[in-house]
């Protein structure tokens, strides 16, 4: 299905967070989603966390990759209202809306808990700083527990 460009979300200084309830629409990968925002269907790379590759269109399934995806779908199945929260940067090289997501009836700050749980790794970018120390602590700490893909893949 080909996607009509996505509109700019505006741009606010790096220090207001917009927040947003959508609902998902699509589990993509463990680290992508598609929400309705308006109107409008939005794919979403959570930020701070890559999880195994499962679609790359030039690359193999790598390991792990399933249960990461697989566990995006437990944390979000379909229905699920979330909060998304940016960050300095917008958007990705691919379009996509760069967000923090949150469940909204627990709380639960899912890109954080992929990383804690051992379903990907911590992926900081000088452009979305907000939670480096939270997703660095929680690699560690996954990767000393051997957790998900620490105990499952080689390193």
């Amino acid at each position: 299905m080909k996607l009509s460009p996505l509109p700019l979300v505006s741009l606010e200084p790096p220090d207001v967070m917009t927040c947003t309830s959508t609902t998902p629409a699509e589990v993509i990968d463990g680290d992508t989603i598609r929400v309705r925002l308006g109107s409008t269907m939005e794919t979403v790379r959570l930020i701070g966390v890559n999880t195994p590759e499962t679609k790359a269109p030039n690359k193999p399934v790598e390991c792990f990759g399933p249960e990461a995806s697989a566990r995006t779908h437990e944390l979000l199945p379909d229905g699920t209202v979330v909060r998304l929260e940016r960050d300095q940067t917008t958007r990705d090289r691919y379009g996509r809306l760069l967000a923090y997501v949150h469940r909204v009836s627990d709380g639960l700050f899912v890109n954080l808990s992929l990383v804690a749980e051992g379903y990907g790794r911590a992926m900081p970018f000088d452009d979305t700083p907000m939670f480096h120390a939270q997703f660095a602590d929680a690699e560690l700490a996954a990767r000393s527990a051997r957790l998900g893909l620490w105990g499952a893949c080689p390193q």
